[in-house]
C-alpha cells in the first residue's frame, strides 16, 4: 500500500496548505500536527504505525512551512480554522488530533475548539508560556535563547531564525544530531543513530524551510503569546505523553498540561527524550490510538 502524493489545498482566504495522506485510505482519520520546525514529511515517522492500526493519517505543513502560505500573526488556535477547511476538502468528518512537540498545542487547540475532534494525543508538547512553571528550566541552551528572543520579537529575532533556516535547508541525516546541539541527550542521540529516523527528520527540516523561516518565526510568536484557548477548557479525551530526558520540551510542560486538562491521561516515560518518545514507543502509541477508536 503506497501513501498518496502531497497536494496543495486552497483555503477560503486564498492561502494554500501542503497536505499529504498516509496509512489506510478510508480508515478512521488521524490528523498529525508536526513539530517546530517541521513539515508534513515528519509524519513518515508514524506512517507504518498508521497502516498497522488501519488508520488514515493526514499530515499538513502549518502556515509558513514547506509550500504552505505564511499567516503572520496567527495564534495557536488559528489552526482550527485551517483544519476545518482541510477536512471539508478531503471529506473528513470526526477525527483524532495528534501533535508532536510544537504540534502538541495545535492538537490540543483542535480538541478544545473543533466539535469534530474526538480527542487528542500530545507527544512532548509545549505548555502555554503563562503556565505556572519555570517555562525554560531544563531546556537546552539553544531553546532558552530562542524563546527569550521570541518574547522580545522584532527584526533581530526574525533575522536570526531566517539565518538558521538557511543553514537547515542543507542538513542531511547523519548531521541531524549535531545540528540539534544541546537539545538532544543520550536517548535522542541513540534514536538518531537510526538512519531512517535521522533522514526523515532531515527531510522534514529541509522541507520546512524550503521557502523561508516564516513558519518557525510565527510558531515561536504563537507559543509565547496568547494561545486563544485554555487547556482546562478541553472536554474531550486527551493523553499527554512526555519523557524525562527531553531537552527540547522538559517534562514539567507535560506534567502541567496533564494536571490542567480535565481527566487527561498522563503517560510519563523516564528514559525517553524528545525524538525517542515518538520512535521507540510505537507499541504503546498503537495501543493509545486503538483505545480512542474503541470509545
Amino acid at each position: 500500500m503506497t501513501d498518496k502524493e502531497p497536494e496543495l489545498v486552497t483555503l477560503p482566504d486564498g492561502r494554500v496548505l501542503d497536505v499529504q495522506r498516509y496509512g489506510t485510505p478510508g480508515g478512521p482519520a488521524v490528523i498529525f500536527h508536526h513539530g517546530t520546525p517541521g513539515a508534513l514529511s515528519s509524519a513518515r515517522l508514524l506512517a507504518s504505525l498508521a497502516r498497522e492500526c488501519g488508520l488514515e493519517l493526514m499530515a499538513y505543513s502549518r502556515a509558513g512551512y514547506g509550500r504552505s502560505t505564511p499567516r503572520p500573526g496567527r495564534r495557536v488556535s488559528s489552526v482550527v480554522e485551517d483544519i476545518a477547511a482541510l477536512r471539508e476538502h478531503l471529506g473528513i468528518g470526526d477525527y483524532l488530533s495528534v501533535g508532536w512537540s510544537g504540534g502538541g498545542p495545535h492538537a490540543l487547540a483542535c480538541a478544545a475548539l473543533d466539535p469534530a475532534c474526538q480527542g487528542a494525543i500530545s507527544l512532548a508538547g509545549v505548555a502555554p508560556f503563562d503556565a505556572d512553571i519555570d517555562w525554560s528550566a531544563g531546556m537546552g541552551p539553544e531553546n532558552i535563547a530562542e524563546f527569550d528572543a521570541a518574547r522580545r520579537g522584532g527584526a533581530d529575532f526574525e533575522a536570526s531564525l531566517e539565518e538558521m533556516a538557511m543553514a537547515m535547508r542543507e542538513v542531511r541525516g547523519p548531521e541531524v544530531a549535531a545540528s540539534l546541539g544541546g537539545l538532544v541527550d543520550e536517548p535522542d542521540i541513540r534514536a538518531l543513530e537510526d538512519e531512517d529516523t535521522a533522514e526523515i527528520l532531515a527531510t522534514s527540516f529541509r522541507d520546512a524551510f524550503a521557502m523561508s523561516g516564516r513558519g518557525m518565526i510565527d510558531d515561536d510568536y504563537a507559543f509565547v503569546g496568547e494561545w486563544g484557548f485554555s487547556p482546562s477548557s478541553i472536554d474531550r479525551p486527551v493523553q499527554v505523553w512526555f519523557g524525562d530526558a527531553d531537552r527540547m520540551v522538559p517534562s514539567s510542560h507535560g506534567l502541567w498540561l496533564g494536571e490542567q486538562i480535565p481527566d487527561a491521561v498522563i503517560r510519563r516515560f523516564p528514559a525517553e527524550g524528545h525524538v525517542s518518545l515518538i520512535t521507540r514507543r510505537h507499541d504503546e502509541l498503537g495501543e493509545a490510538l486503538r483505545s480512542f477508536l474503541s470509545t
